[in-house]
Formats: C-alpha cells, sequence, structure tokens
C-alpha cells in the first residue's frame, strides 16, 4: 500500500502558486481545514480564484485571505456570512460567482467524476442563470452548469491513515468529499494519521487514490468560529411564534422537512418523537435534533444550515452536500420551509438578494424552492416602512417561479387554490381589515 507523505501545515500552503484555483471545505467553519489556509495567509501568495461555500468569517478561514488582498476571484454560494466578502465583492475589490449551493456541490463532484457538466432546473430564469445556455428538458426549463475543477484542493478530514484514506466526522463532510476528487493537489489537513489497517475498509469516506498530502493538526474551539457553541437563550417575540406553529400545523406525520434560517428554525420546537418527522439540513444530516441542552459546540456536535450546533436523533445519518442537494432536486423532501423577502400574487419568491444591502448568497433556496414537494414561506407582512412584501409582482431578484404553496406572516394564511393567492386564516391579533390594508397583491377571500 502507498504511503501519502506527511507535510507540515507550511509546507503545503507553499504548494498553492500565484494564479491558482484554490478550493476549500468546510461550511462556514466546520469541517474547514482553517490552519492550512491561515498558513497560505502568511505568504506573498496572490490573484488566487477561491472556490468555497462561503468565504470563512471576518477575518477568518478564507476571511483573512481576503482581508490580506490574495483573492482575485470567489465563487460560492453563500457570501452572506462574511459580511467582508459582501463589502468587497459590491465594492469591485474582489470578482464574484454567485451559485446555488446545490449547483455548486455538483458541479464539483462533476468536475472530479471527469464530467463536462449537467442541465439543473434550480436558477432557471433568475439573475444566477443569466448569460447561461438553456434548454428544456421534461417540460422544465435547464440551465447548464459547466463543471469544476481546481489547482489546489485544501480540505479537512477527521482521520486518515498513512495510505490517504479519509474519514469525516458529522456534519464535517459537506464539500469535503467531492473538492476531494475535484483538484489536481490535494491536501488533507486532518485530527488523527493512524496505521494503514485500522480504519474499516466499509467507513471510508474518501479512498487515498485521491490524496497527494496529509497534515496532522488538532482541532481547536477558536477553528470552530460561531459554531464553537451553542448561545445562552434565545427570545423570540409571540408573533414569530405563531407564525412558527402555524407552519408545523401544515406537516404530516412522516414528513421529511427542511427548515430555512430564521423563523423556520423555531418549527423544530413544535416537533415531538410522537410526530415522527424527521429534520433534514442541507450540509449533510437526516434526523436532526434539538440543541444541545450543555451549550456545547461543533467539537461534539454537529451543526445545521445556521451553523448552530444541533443533536442527533435515533436513526440520523450523515452525507456530503452533493448528496444533500440530491435528495432534494430528487424530490426526496417533502416540505420546505423558508424566509422570505417579498411573495407575489403569482407565487414567486424573492429571498435572496436586496440591491445594494448586504445581501450576497442565495444558499440552498433555489434547490429547495423548485425541488421540495411542498414549499412554505414565512414573512413579516410589511418592511420597515410598511411596505407590503405581499405584493402583486416581485421587484427583488428572483428565487424561483411559482413555487410557493403556503404564505404565513404574522397576520395571516394564504395558500394558493387553482392558481390564485387565496386568504384562508386570520393570525390571532390581527383582522381582515388589517389584511386588506397591508396587503398589496390581490387575492381571493375564503375563509372558514
Amino acid at each position: 500500500m502507498k504511503a501519502v507523505p506527511v507535510i507540515t501545515a507550511q509546507k503545503a500552503a507553499s504548494l498553492v502558486k500565484n494564479g491558482d484555483t484554490l478550493m476549500v471545505g468546510g461550511f462556514g467553519m466546520t469541517g474547514n481545514p482553517v490552519n492550512i489556509v491561515h498558513e497560505l495567509a502568511k505568504t506573498q501568495t496572490k490573484d488566487l480564484t477561491y472556490i468555497a461555500n462561503n468565504v470563512g468569517e471576518p477575518n477568518m478561514g478564507g476571511g483573512r485571505l481576503l482581508n490580506n488582498g490574495q483573492l482575485k476571484k470567489m465563487i460560492g454560494s453563500f457570501f452572506t456570512s462574511n459580511r467582508e466578502a459582501v463589502l468587497a465583492a459590491q465594492e469591485g475589490r474582489v470578482e464574484y460567482e454567485l451559485l446555488p449551493q446545490g449547483t455548486l456541490a455538483e458541479a464539483i463532484r462533476a468536475g472530479g467524476a471527469g464530467i463536462g457538466g449537467f442541465y439543473t432546473p434550480t436558477s432557471a430564469g433568475t439573475l444566477i442563470a443569466k448569460g447561461r445556455e438553456t434548454k428544456v428538458l421534461d417540460g422544465k426549463e435547464q440551465v447548464f452548469i459547466e463543471g469544476i475543477n481546481g489547482n489546489v484542493a485544501f480540505i479537512r478530514a477527521w482521520k486518515a491513515d498513512t495510505a490517504g484514506n479519509l474519514q469525516y466526522r458529522m456534519t464535517e463532510q459537506n464539500f469535503n468529499r467531492a473538492m476531494a476528487t475535484a483538484a489536481d493537489i490535494v491536501i488533507a489537513e486532518v485530527q488523527e494519521i493512524v496505521p494503514v489497517g485500522e480504519l474499516d475498509p466499509n467507513e471510508i469516506h474518501t479512498p487515498g487514490c485521491f490524496v497527494d498530502y496529509l497534515v496532522e493538526r488538532k482541532l481547536t474551539l477558536e477553528d470552530l468560529g460561531i459554531s464553537a457553541s451553542v448561545g445562552s437563550s434565545k427570545v423570540v417575540d409571540e408573533k414569530r411564534m405563531n407564525m412558527a406553529k402555524r407552519a408545523f400545523a401544515e406537516l404530516s406525520k412522516g414528513d421529511v422537512v427542511n427548515l430555512g434560517i430564521g423563523i423556520p428554525t423555531l418549527v423544530a420546537d413544535y416537533i415531538t418523537p410522537e410526530d415522527g418527522i424527521i429534520l433534514h439540513t442541507e450540509n449533510g444530516m437526516l434526523g436532526v435534533g434539538p440543541e444541545p441542552k450543555d451549550g456545547g459546540g461543533a467539537m461534539h456536535y454537529p451543526v445545521n444550515a445556521g451553523k448552530v450546533p444541533v443533536t442527533a436523533l435515533e436513526g440520523s445519518s450523515y452525507f456530503d452536500s452533493a448528496d444533500s442537494f440530491a435528495m432534494i432536486r430528487g424530490g426526496h423532501i417533502d416540505v420546505a420551509i423558508m424566509g422570505g423577502l417579498e411573495v407575489d400574487a403569482q407565487g414567486n419568491l424573492a429571498n435572496w438578494s436586496v440591491p445594494g444591502k448586504p445581501l450576497l448568497g442565495v444558499g440552498g433556496a433555489m434547490d429547495l424552492a423548485s425541488g421540495a414537494k411542498k414549499l412554505i414561506i414565512t414573512l413579516g407582512h410589511t418592511d420597515r416602512d410598511g411596505n407590503s412584501k405581499v405584493v402583486e409582482n416581485c421587484s427583488l431578484p428572483i428565487t424561483d417561479f411559482n413555487c410557493v404553496d403556503v404564505l404565513i406572516t404574522e397576520l395571516a394564511v394564504f395558500k394558493f387554490i387553482e392558481g390564485q393567492l387565496t386568504l384562508t386564516e386570520i393570525l390571532p391579533g390581527s383582522s381582515l381589515e388589517e389584511v386588506r390594508e397591508k396587503t398589496a397583491a390581490k387575492f381571493v377571500e375564503q375563509l372558514a
């Protein structure tokens, strides 16, 4: 059996050259090869194209490379988690390309598999698809996405043997598994290196043929950023909880459900084991449980899509981001509950960008909006200036078209019945008159 060279983080950083395309695994700082990235930040290497789900956190991980002026271009899914990256993009200091999270994962998997590209319905007709080739397949407009490869990939695994076989831990697979296949040079930062033969072949996630170098560096709490621990206690107002409770009422026993960031995460507070509802998170977990009661973080627990540490229920499973989005696009997610910025009378959703504001990242929203069997949107009925967010036609960039099934605001519940926006319920503390006054879209009233 071959022996993969074990090198220092400094040596790993030196293998990246000016102008290289660098892939960096991780979801936020979970499963992020932060030690190697920080060594690269100490060098003069520049003009890098940085491919990752997001650009680390402020001055951490890829954020440190950004602040050093080492990045020429960022390709990712959710820059919003690092406002410094958003500002750099908006000011034109760094080129950027946004891809939906599932599209990014699949493009990397395709690149690693030697596939030139693929068609996907995700993002069809939106700003993200502008300038890309499209084709109608199975009656749906689909967008062509080229496979992605890199010169160097920095990935993070939990264990490696001396032959380069890798095991990942919990939700740390995310983008690491695909990136391990898609670069000319693959360097794995690992928690522990064990002798060949100690890893069960049935439990190896990345075979050693993909790995060129190993770096052994222990994970610390400081490496985990915002996922290092669970926050103390959340205080949520009654109206938001009413929205979450009403969204929960739309679920059925046995549903596989994806909860978005914000109000949708509160739905989990109403789910009990008796409900038989299985929670899915797009960064690679099925069977998400509540936040840890001991306040522990990602050192000991998986994280959800909001990068918040969670527990794993009995029967849960872990996988990588590419497999996770295959579940979504393949129609294996029964319900997605997401936040929104606008919903219009045609059931179109806008929830990923406000021109000029520090929002720059579509994440998994486009995949979920087009792939989930049922889409529930929760949003505040009006903005801070009192303008309706339930509109006749969306003015903000579209996430997906004709996709919303149920719309829940703090005032009311709307459903799209035979293609019409239909008011079906008034929520506590509101009235029909208030709903009429604050709703810009035309709607049908069908109250019980």
